[in-house]
């Protein structure tokens, strides 16, 4: 089975679904500087916000969907993490949109910050009949929910193609008990990840992902404002 999918656009380590004017983005890992003592040029909490403002700016989506580890640290967040979420939740009630954000395995001290509405997992709603039925989770655990298909995050997945490392998407058919899976990558852009090029499906921590080679990576080239998409990983991987 050959998973097309028409429903949704694949954007800067980001996911857009019009039919439900919602905004899918994973693993912020807010923190994640102060842990390493690195820092972007501009500071995370700048880089974040100002890439989450241009995708709020240029779609106005009514729901903006956070799919698990939110923050960094497994201890709990810092006051100085709070006020970086607390921007972010600020960014999206500025164009009305309504701030989803499902726990992930880092998310420990989630559910009494700033202004947040915590949950497990997000059925999506609003689409149209011929759209799967699409659970958002952080997909560290198994689902709880039955759906056709799951958007996890978790991995951090990226690919190496002519010696340059990027974020990409794995779109996977009949992943996990016959449902398809579409895998994010991480929105924090410290957060280094897992190279697929030569993985197998143990590689993975998620537990919806047992097998690779059907995987079709998808990266956004931010050049030419365009994603690209890919062949499955078993033919892909002879030409790279």
């Amino acid at each position: 089975m050959c998973v097309i999918n028409t429903d949704i656009v694949y954007r800067s380590r980001a996911l857009w679904m019009p039919d439900a004017a919602t905004l899918v983005i994973s693993d912020l890992h807010i923190g994640r500087d102060e842990a390493s003592n690195v820092q972007l040029p501009l500071g995370e909490r700048d880089d974040l916000l100002e890439r989450i403002q241009t995708h709020l700016k240029e779609l106005t989506p009514e729901t903006v969907v956070v799919a698990g580890d939110i923050f960094h640290r497994f201890e709990g967040a810092t006051s100085d993490n709070r006020r970086t979420l607390a921007a972010l939740v600020d960014a999206c009630s500025d164009v009305d949109a309504t701030c989803i954000f499902v726990r992930g395995n880092h998310d420990t001290g989630l559910d009494s910050t700033y202004n947040t509405t915590v949950v497990d997992s997000y059925t999506v709603e609003g689409l149209t009949a011929e759209s799967p039925k699409t659970v958002i989770c952080h997909g560290h655990t198994e689902p709880t929910i039955t759906a056709e298909r799951y958007i996890i995050g978790h991995d951090h997945p990226a690919i190496t193609i002519e010696g340059q490392r990027h974020p990409c998407f794995l779109s996977i058919p009949d992943s996990y008990q016959e449902a398809n899976i579409i895998m994010l990558p991480a929105f924090s852009r410290l957060a280094a990840g897992v190279s697929i090029n030569t993985a197998s499906g143990n590689d993975l921590q998620s537990p919806l992902i047992t097998r690779l080679e059907d995987a079709r990576p998808t990266i956004y080239d931010e050049q030419a404002a365009e994603s690209l998409s890919f062949p499955p990983l078993r033919s892909l991987r002879t030409m790279l």
